[in-house]
């Protein structure tokens, strides 16, 4: 079984009468990718300020590689990557500069950043100033930032936000290559195709309470349903859309009643999405 590299117990935070974070419990394996999931105001936020030593709990507890975050944040904080949803880079400095600056904050002298600007595709704009860069490319040396110090544990704020879908797939590429090399990523989102395609398991959080934490196949078959959705043409000429449950009994006989009977145009199969088992278990949407 492999080691838990983020342990939260109890864990609970508020901001005056308001209980952002509602005594969570849960643990994420070393080379992980948790999608940790919720609207805007469900305590994503909150609950990455607490992991990350920015805000200590009124109660409970976060342990990361074994070490007790709010006790000893600057140890834990070497072994670290973050990249959150607003840029918070430094406009007037280049790429490269960018990168050794952040560097020698991790006490690393001898730095290179040319191999990681060209991994994430910035290798012919290393030299230009960051105030030129477009959102996308913004976000690309944001990781490439949270990861100069080839972190164990790489949290991820929104990380494709607003990205064209190049820059998007490129992030999740990335966010990959950190898996394969070992690192555990704790990714927060509302974007349920990402969680989707990138997570090893999800968590529901909802008005701070996690409401729900699985592998996204076992939350579909859990709290989904499997649906033939079809398009046919009607009398009329109109296209309708009939839909039928994969997962009755008569199936098999529905589906031959309905190829006799009707005109196909199109037919797929179709199975819940994170956003269906999210609104279900909590009456919600992510947005």
């Amino acid at each position: 079984m492999p080691d838990q590299a983020i342990v939260a117990d109890k864990l609970a935070y508020s901001y005056g009468d308001k209980l952002a974070v509602d005594h969570i419990s849960f643990e994420v394996a070393e080379g992980e990718i948790l999608g940790f999931l919720g609207p805007n105001g469900a305590g994503k936020s909150t609950t990455v300020k607490l992991l990350t030593g920015q805000i200590k709990p009124k109660s409970g507890s976060a342990t990361l590689l074994g070490m007790d975050i709010a006790r000893d944040p600057n140890k834990v904080q070497q072994h670290i990557g973050v990249s959150f949803e607003t840029t918070n880079l430094y406009e007037q400095m280049t790429a490269e500069e960018n990168l050794r600056f952040f560097a020698r904050l991790f006490g690393i002298h001898a730095f290179d950043p040319a191999p990681l600007l060209v991994k994430v595709g910035l290798g012919a704009r290393a030299k230009e100033r960051v105030s030129s860069f477009s959102k996308g490319l913004k976000q690309r040396l944001m990781f490439a930032r949270a990861v100069v110090n080839k972190p164990r544990i790489l949290f991820l704020d929104e990380p494709t936000d607003g990205l064209d879908p190049v820059s998007s797939e490129t992030i999740r590429n990335l966010i990959l290559e950190e898996k394969q090399r070992g690192a555990t990523v704790f990714l927060t989102t509302h974007d349920m195709f990402e969680a989707d395609k990138l997570s090893d398991r999800v968590a529901f959080i909802n008005q701070g309470k996690i409401v729900a934490l699985d592998q996204p196949a076992t939350l579909k078959q859990q709290y989904g349903k499997r649906a033939l959705k079809v398009e046919v043409i009607g009398a009329d000429g109109a296209l309708a859309t009939r839909e039928i449950n994969l997962d009755q009994p008569d199936t098999a006989d529905a589906v031959q009643q309905l190829l006799k009977d009707e005109k196909i145009m199109t037919m797929h199969s179709e199975e819940a999405t994170l956003e269906d088992i999210f609104i279900d278990i909590t009456g919600r949407g992510l947005v």
